[in-house]
Order: C-alpha cells, then sequence, then structure tokens
C-alpha cells in the first residue's frame, strides 16, 4: 500500500470562480456558504477530507480583490495571502475560457508555492474541442504543476483533482481525526449560515457591507438557543433587511435555521435583530473586534 499523504491546500483565485463551491463538492458536504454576490467568502474556512491514504486540508479563502482598496478589502486581501502562505500547495481556481488580469494578480502573489490550477464551470463550455485551446494558453502563464478541467457543479473530473492533489502532498501521518470535517466552531457556521441566507434572500437590494455578530450562542438538551445581530451602516439598509412587517428578516432567519438545523442534527431557536453601526468596515478597530484580524 502506498505511504499515507497529508498537507493543507490554499483555495485561491479572483471572485465568483466557484472557490466555495468546488470546496464542498470537494467535501461532498456544505461547508462554505455560497452565493452569486461577489466575496461572499470573508473568513478562512477549513475543510478536511480523510481517505484510507490521503488527508486533504483545504482551506478556503475570500476571492483576492484587486478594484478596492478599503480597511476591509486590505483585509480580505491579507487572508489570501495568509492561506498562500501557510499551504503545502495552492489550488487556484479559475473560470473555463476565462483568464483575466485579476486571475494573473492572484497568481503573481504565489511566489515559487506549487500551484495547481482547477479550471472550473467547465459544464458551461459549449463544444469540448474549445477548451483545449484555452488550456494550452493557460500552461504558458506559468509553470504550473497540474491543470485540471472541473466542475464543481456537476462533480465532473473531481477524482481526477483529488488524485493530482495526493501526489504533491508531503508523505506523513493525519494532522485531524478522520471524522473531523472542519476546525470551525459551531458559532461560527452559525454566522455564515445567516449572513448566505442575507445575499441570497436580498440579492442585489443587499448592502455589501453588512455582517453577523453570534451574540449568544447556548446548548439546552438537543436544542440550540441562538441570538444574532446583523449589523449594517446606515439606517436605509436595515429598513431593506427587515422589510415590509418584517418579512424578509423572517425570511432570512427561518432559512437559515434550517439549514443549521441540518447541520447540527438537532433542533434551532434563531433570534435575529438588525443594528446601525456605522462605518465599521472602514474602522480597522472594529474590523479586529469582528474577528478580521
Amino acid at each position: 500500500m502506498s505511504a499515507f499523504r497529508c498537507g493543507s491546500i490554499a483555495i485561491v483565485g479572483r471572485p465568483n470562480t466557484g472557490k466555495s463551491s468546488l470546496l464542498n463538492a470537494l467535501l461532498e458536504h456544505k461547508l462554505a456558504i455560497v452565493s452569486p454576490k461577489a466575496q461572499t467568502t470573508r473568513h478562512l474556512v477549513t475543510g478536511i477530507r480523510t481517505t484510507l491514504d490521503c488527508q486533504y486540508i483545504f482551506v478556503d479563502s475570500p476571492g483576492f480583490q484587486t478594484e478596492f482598496k478599503d480597511p476591509l478589502h486590505r483585509t480580505l486581501n491579507r487572508r489570501s495571502d495568509e492561506a498562500a502562505q501557510g499551504a503545502d500547495v495552492v489550488l487556484q481556481v479559475v473560470e473555463a475560457m476565462r483568464f483575466v488580469p485579476a486571475d494573473r494578480a492572484v497568481l503573481a502573489r504565489m511566489g515559487a508555492r506549487p500551484v495547481i490550477v482547477a479550471v472550473n464551470k467547465i459544464d458551461r463550455v459549449k463544444g469540448a474541442g474549445s477548451l483545449l485551446p484555452f488550456l494550452e494558453s493557460l500552461a504558458r502563464e506559468h509553470e504550473f504543476s497540474a491543470l485540471v478541467p472541473v466542475s464543481a457543479k456537476s462533480g465532473k473530473n473531481l477524482g481526477e483533482l483529488l488524485r493530482v492533489l495526493r501526489e504533491v502532498l508531503p508523505e506523513q501521518p493525519a494532522i485531524y481525526a478522520p471524522d473531523q470535517l472542519t476546525d470551525r466552531d459551531e458559532r461560527f457556521f452559525a454566522a455564515e449560515a445567516i449572513r448566505e441566507k442575507l445575499f441570497r434572500i436580498l440579492g442585489e437590494d443587499l448592502p455589501y457591507r453588512c455582517e453577523v455578530v453570534i451574540e449568544s450562542f447556548k446548548e439546552e438538551g438537543a436544542l440550540r438557543r441562538i441570538e444574532a445581530v446583523i449589523l449594517v451602516e446606515r439606517e436605509s439598509q436595515k429598513a431593506i433587511v427587515i422589510g415590509r412587517k418584517g418579512e424578509q428578516l423572517k425570511r432570512i432567519a427561518s432559512a437559515a435555521r434550517r439549514d443549521l438545523e441540518r447541520l447540527y442534527g438537532g433542533k434551532v431557536y434563531l433570534g435575529t435583530w438588525v443594528k446601525v453601526r456605522s462605518g465599521w468596515s472602514e474602522d480597522p478597530r472594529v474590523l479586529r473586534q469582528l474577528g478580521y484580524g
């Protein structure tokens, strides 16, 4: 039997290439939140997959942003860099048939680290013959360890991606228990579930600068009682999140509660409020308080 391998894999890329969707597909479990809104991911999310001969430690990072330079975006970019710097291998996710300057900017920050490219969304490519010239062109951009066309949506070629990743990971024992899925706690995923529903339900009406803070998380027997605050920057944004007669906030909370009950395998009480905290996304001190480092 081949030697056991274990190592960390930083998932990087510009916004909206499907990094979080790919993580969920590779884990065969919904761990990272997903929405069409750019930069849904704001925190490093570790997902662990253990097989008979390998433990893959994936670290999903925020999409690298080249256009904005405010404190929040600088913090998110720094987190992407941190994920890559601490990893054994970098998995850069790009969109099939699209490699733009923002992708090159991400690649330029990887230094001499091994980089494997997951060419995602091949399910959208019309005609297999058009993909090969794109892959050949992409191969000339950098000395990649491998290029693997995949579809996070359909699951196509994910087995090959795992095989290629295993080959570059170091030979060493597993770091985590075989059944461990993540190193994050339940409180973290409660906030993430609410934030995902904010993005999905409100869409373009939602102001980008909103955040979720878990103020209380208690286990009462089989029940988890969670109290959460949604932070926005203006009163007008608060009205959008609450909606007419509180209908939007009820939809958001109900959808998040259902997801959390599936995740925790038990009943959840979820109380949600909306508060205005002006300028939170541009204040480094507040960002630190909210866990942005």
